[in-house]
C-alpha cells in the first residue's frame, strides 16, 4: 500500500516523564471499559514511559493475577487495536492490585509502599498520576488520604472524573478540598468529550483556516445548533441517573464545553490557560435562559431502531413517578460583540432516534438570491456541519446547479471524512486526556472557574423547575423529542436539523 500523505507528522510521539499511575476504582466499569483499553492503546504504539508502573485499587478481594486477567478480557472485548500478548504481557508486568476500602488508613499505607517499590525498582522517580474513577462520594476521603501522605519527591497529578459536584454549592467544596492540597496546574478535571478528534478538530478549522474566521461571527452566521443524541437509556445508571438527569449528565459539561469551543476567540497561543481564559469568557457571556426558551422531557415506550424499548418510568429502579428529566432543549444567547443577537439551539436527551452528536453552523442566506424561483425548496442556507460522533468529520452545505439542461440548483455537500482522508482508526478520547495528564498539560481538562460558570447557569435552570410538576412522560422512545423542543425553534421560523 502506497504511503498516505496526509499521515506526514502524524508520528511524533509526545512521551512522558518515568511516572507511576494509581487507578481508584480499578475494578469498576469505566476502568473496564476505558482506561484499560487506552493504556492498552498507549502501549501499543509505545507512547507510554519505559519507566512505569499502574496500581489498581478497589474495595473488591481479588489478586493481582486475577485483576490482570479481568482487564486483559476489557482490552481484548473493548480495545480498538488487535491484542498481542507482547504489548500486553509488558502492560501486565508493571500492574500491581491492592484490595482496600478507600478510608482505611492500612490500605493507603500498602499503596505507598507499592509506590515506593515503583521507585527503587521501576525507576518512576515519585512522579504520580492518580485517577479517581470512583463515585463523587468517595473523592473527599481519598483526595484528603493522598494529600496527607503527600511526597516531596517527583510531581503529582490527580484526574478527577465529572460529574464534578451536583450543583455550584458543592462544586465549590469540592474545590475547596482538592485546593487544600493540591495546585490548580495538578488537578485535572476530566470530560471525555474534550478528548475527542472531532472536537479538537473544531479549534484547526476555525483557527487553521483563513477563509472561516472573518465569517464567524453574527453578521453571517444566522444560527448554531447543537445536538447530543443517545439512542440508549439509563443502561443500569438508574442510581445515578435519577439525581442527575440530563441536564446535569450532559448539559451541564459537554453541551457547554461545545457552545464554548463553538464562540470562542482566537487564543493568544495554544497553551493550556489560553485556551480555557476564551473558554471561560464564552461562559460567562451565556445569558441566563428565561423558562420559555427551557425546554425538558422524558421518554416514554416506543420504539428504537425496531425494537421495543420501556419507559423511563419502567427503567430498572426508578421511581414509579419520576420528574426526572431524560431530554433537555434550550436557546441560548451569547451576550458579546461577536454573537450578540445569534441564538445557540441545543437539545440533548435519551432514547431519541439516534446516537450522534452534531454543531451545525448556519449561515444567512444570499441576500439577493437570483435562482430562488428556479431552485425551489432545493437550495437551503450554507451550512458547515461538524459530526463529532459517530462518523467524525466535516461537511459543507453549498449550492450547485444540476447537470443538464437549464439552471437547476440543488444542495449539495462537500465532505470529509476522517476515516477516508487519515486511512487510520481514530484514538478514543481517553488515550489523548491519560497522555496529556501524564504529559501535565491541561488544554483539555476543565479549569475550576469553567465549572462554576457551569454550574451557576444549570442551577437557574433547574431552579426554574422547582415551580411546577412536569406532565411526564411527553415523547416517546425512538423519536426526536418533545413536541415542546420543536415549537421552541419553530417560534423563530426555524427548525432542527434531521441529518
Amino acid at each position: 500500500m502506497s504511503e498516505n500523505p496526509l499521515l506526514e507528522g502524524l508520528r511524533l510521539r509526545r512521551t512522558p516523564e518515568p511516572c507511576a499511575l494509581v487507578i481508584f476504582g480499578a475494578s469498576g466499569d469505566l476502568t473496564q471499559r476505558k482506561l484499560f483499553p487506552a493504556l492498552y492503546s498507549l502501549a501499543f504504539r509505545r507512547l507510554l514511559p519505559e519507566s512505569f508502573g499502574i496500581v489498581g485499587v478497589a474495595r473488591t478481594e481479588q489478586t493481582t493475577k486475577e485483576w490482570a486477567a479481568a482487564m486483559k478480557k476489557a482490552v481484548q472485548e473493548h480495545g480498538r487495536d488487535p491484542f498481542k500478548q507482547d504489548v500486553w504481557s509488558a502492560l501486565a508486568e508493571s500492574m500491581t492490585y491492592v484490595a482496600t476500602d478507600f478510608a482505611d488508613d492500612h490500605g493507603e499505607d500498602e499503596v505507598l509502599e507499592v509506590l515506593r517499590s515503583f521507585d527503587a525498582d521501576r525507576g518512576t522517580s515519585g512522579n504520580r498520576v492518580y485517577y479517581l474513577a470512583v463515585p463523587p462520594a468517595a473523592f473527599e476521603t481519598i483526595v484528603n488520604e493522598l494529600g496527607e501522605r503527600r511526597g516531596d519527591d517527583g510531581w503529582t497529578r490527580l484526574i478527577v472524573e465529572k460529574p464534578f459536584g451536583h450543583d455550584a454549592a458543592s462544586a465549590d467544596e469540592l474545590n475547596r478540598i482538592l485546593q487544600q492540597w493540591f495546585r490548580e496546574d495538578e488537578v485535572f478535571r476530566i470530560d471525555h468529550y474534550l478528548g475527542k478528534e472531532t472536537v479538537q478538530n473544531m479549534l484547526a478549522l476555525r483557527f487553521a483556516n483563513g477563509i472561516f474566521e472573518p465569517i464567524w461571527n453574527r453578521q453571517f452566521i444566522d444560527h448554531v445548533q447543537i445536538t447530543v443524541a443517545e439512542s440508549i437509556g439509563v443502561e443500569g445508571r438508574a442510581g445515578f441517573y435519577e439525581s442527575a438527569g440530563a441536564v446535569r449528565d450532559i448539559f451541564q459539561n459537554h453541551l457547554l464545553q461545545l457552545i464554548a469551543l463553538t464562540a470562542m476567540e482566537p487564543p493568544i497561543d495554544f497553551t493550556a490557560d489560553s485556551v480555557r481564559n476564551e473558554k471561560v469568557k464564552v461562559l460567562r457571556s451565556l445569558h441566563t435562559p428565561g423558562p420559555k426558551s427551557v425546554v425538558r422531557g422524558q421518554y416514554g415506550r416506543g420504539f428504537v431502531e425496531g425494537e421495543e424499548v420501556p419507559g423511563y418510568r419502567n427503567e430498572p429502579d426508578v421511581a414509579a413517578e419520576s420528574t426526572t428529566e431524560t431530554f433537555v432543549a434550550a436557546k441560548l444567547y451569547v451576550d458579546n460583540w461577536r454573537w450578540a443577537d445569534t441564538p445557540f439551539y441545543v437539545r440533548a436527551g435519551k432514547r431519541l432516534a439516534r446516537r450522534e452528536t452534531t454543531i451545525a453552523i448556519q449561515f444567512q442566506r444570499a441576500p439577493h438570491p437570483p435562482f430562488a424561483e428556479i431552485a425551489g425548496d432545493g437550495l437551503r442556507p450554507n451550512v458547515l456541519l461538524i459530526h463529532v460522533q459517530p462518523d467524525e468529520g466535516v461537511s459543507l452545505a453549498i449550492g450547485a446547479k444540476v447537470p443538464g439542461q437549464g439552471m437547476s440548483i440543488r444542495t449539495v455537500h462537500m465532505d470529509f471524512l476522517y476515516g477516508g482522508a487519515f486511512r487510520t482508526g481514530l484514538p478514543e478520547a481517553y488515550e489523548r486526556l491519560i497522555l496529556d495528564a501524564m504529559l501535565g498539560d491541561a488544554t483539555l481538562f476543565t479549569r475550576a472557574d469553567e465549572v462554576d460558570e457551569q454550574w451557576e447557569l444549570v442551577d437557574s435552570i433547574v431552579a426554574a423547575w422547582r415551580r411546577d410538576r412536569p406532565n411526564f412522560p411527553n415523547y416517546e422512545a425512538g423519536t426526536w423529542g418533545p413536541r415542546s423542543a420543536d415549537e421552541l425553534i419553530h417560534r423563530d421560523g426555524r427548525s432542527w436539523r434531521r441529518h
